[in-house]
């Protein structure tokens, strides 16, 4: 078990490296982008693998052995418990005086002759009091004058234990699982545009170190509708959303039925084994660009990117396919535009009572073709040439809903058709999370019981003195602490002299006393706690 503990906390230091470095699986491009600016540590950053920290050989490693450890603690453990369980309780000790918690009881002459009560009757009567409380019982020397009763019971305790240890093993198999076989992918969708779970079709994707196109589900989603609800009572917090709903189709599979769906923020939709998590919204304002030709260059709703509570957003278009030029535009929307003093326009809203869009123009070359990946919400202008921007003579673009402008130079042209409003989702895809979750439940209650349960020891001897009366003593063991066991040990004490020293025996008492009967007849009990 210590070699198990010391390799959980390896683990763990082990993953430190997979937060200071890039890893190639979740950004293949800003590994290649570090590497390049470091090209002396980089090479050898990559040769230790610390770029696929969670797949590397020495991580991989590190994991087998713990699994093996765990492995390692279970079996031996769970072959001796099963044992435990099928052997009688441990043999009765001579002298139960040295047990931590002890006690004697005498059952009076007159009653015991009364009762016939005998010292092999008084120890089969303890062992199916104590079955009773929930002990395992053994009843040794039947029909000897010294009988005595063994009894054990928390055997649970070990069966918890197991039970965590076991299920440990368990969360590591599923995490595993989910590891190689698990995905997770982002995608933006506008109201109105569908999703079809394929590779292509997602804007950034990350799967697991065994995964496999074949795996993903043939589901669809389409964004019926988007509301959002903002606070319009409370002065202090007006304007702030209250709830966000997203409207949905689903769709199983190509022949399948469509169901209409609500998917909000904190109540994911599950279709087959993939959640679909609302993680993001905005506003996508439906543009279009034409060149300088007259043709339509680029033409639908362009995704912004919020900036403040007020849903002011950042806008990027590029239209590589105008002629001559190609066409690039960067700036801002606003859903309720208000100009201040200084002419500096801003949104006062977040809903759009007064959409505008302000844009600057560029043209030139938008570096798109030649393969290189750019980042659809980045213009890079420095190759680019300026068109309109409220430093130049033109000055900047300004655009309400259903409005035109004409690009300087005979360029082409951008007009605002409308708003939509588009939703962003976290597709997840874990085939362990069903097995991490049992396992860690199981786990939990193995680890209550473990903690909860005590394992006791419980052995009673009895005996009989010459005039007649029975003489009764017991002793507790714990395995391990247990600072319930002298409670324990007075709940034996009251079982049994409930049994032989109840109340109602007083009257009996009191007339064979009148009649004569000596002293010795008169039943008592003592218990004593030990500090161990």
């Amino acid at each position: 078990m210590r070699t198990a503990l010391f390799l959980l906390l390896f683990l763990a230091v082990a993953a430190v490296p997979g937060s200071l470095f890039p890893q190639r699986p979740a950004n293949p491009a800003v590994v290649t982008q570090y590497i390049q600016n470091n090209p002396d540590t980089g090479p050898v950053l990559d040769w230790f693998q610390l770029f696929d920290v969670y797949s590397s050989v020495w991580f991989s490693a590190i994991y087998l052995l713990l699994f093996i450890s765990l492995i390692g603690c279970v079996v031996p453990r769970a072959r001796a418990h099963f044992r435990a369980v099928r052997s009688t309780p441990p043999r009765t000790p001579k002298r139960l005086s040295r047990l931590p918690v002890y006690g004697t009881l005498e059952v009076p002459a007159p009653r015991a002759r009364a009762a016939g009560l005998t010292p092999s009757a008084a120890a089969e009567e303890a062992a199916a009091l104590l079955k009773k409380r929930g002990y395992r019982v053994d009843v040794r020397d039947a029909g000897t004058d010294r009988p005595s009763v063994g009894a054990e019971r928390g055997l649970a305790k070990e069966f918890g234990n197991l039970v965590f240890h076991t299920s440990l093993i368990g969360v590591l198999v599923s995490v595993a699982v989910g590891g190689l076989f698990g995905y997770n992918g982002q995608k933006v969708i506008v109201e109105g545009d569908s999703f079809v779970n394929t590779l292509i079709g997602y804007d950034s994707f990350n799967p697991g170190s065994n995964f496999s196109d074949d795996r993903l589900d043939p589901f669809s989603i389409r964004l019926d509708s988007f509301d959002v609800r903002f606070d319009r009572e409370q002065t202090s917090h007006y304007g702030q959303p209250l709830d966000f709903t997203a409207n949905i189709t689903t769709q199983e599979g190509p022949g399948a039925d469509e169901e209409p769906q609500v998917l909000k923020v904190n109540a994911p939709v599950t279709i087959g084994g993939t959640n679909v998590y609302l993680v993001g919204n905005g506003y996508a304002p439906v543009v279009t660009v034409r060149d300088g030709e007259g043709n339509i260059a680029s033409e639908g709703p362009v995704v912004s990117v919020p900036s403040d509570g007020l849903y002011t957003s950042l806008i990027v278009i590029k239209a590589p396919d105008a002629k001559p030029d190609q066409l690039g535009f960067v700036g801002f929307f606003l859903p309720t535009a208000f100009v201040d003093e200084q002419g500096v326009s801003f949104s006062r809203d977040p809903d759009p009572f007064n959409p505008q869009l302000n844009l600057n123009s560029y043209y030139g070359d938008l570096g798109l073709d030649d393969g290189t990946p750019e980042n659809v919400y980045v213009l890079d202008t420095e190759n680019l040439t300026e068109l309109n921007s409220r430093t130049n003579d033109d000055g900047g673009i300004v655009l309400g809903v259903g409005q035109t402008y004409d690009l300087p130079e005979g360029k082409g042209s951008v007009t605002f058709d409308g708003l939509k409003r588009y939703v962003a989702l976290d597709i997840h895809h874990d085939p362990g999370e069903v097995g991490a979750l049992v396992f860690s439940t199981l786990a939990l209650l193995g680890l209550t019981a473990s903690l909860f349960i005590g394992r006791r020891r419980l052995w009673v001897r009895t005996g009989e003195h010459p005039d007649g009366r029975i003489m009764l003593e017991y002793g507790l063991l714990a395995r391990g602490e247990d600072h319930r066991l002298p409670a324990e040990g007075e709940a034996v004490e009251k079982l049994l002299a409930d049994r032989w020293l109840a109340p109602e025996g007083a009257a009996e008492e009191d007339t064979l006393q009148e009649a004569g009967t000596s002293a010795a007849g008169t039943g008592n009990s003592h218990h004593t706690t030990k500090d161990n």
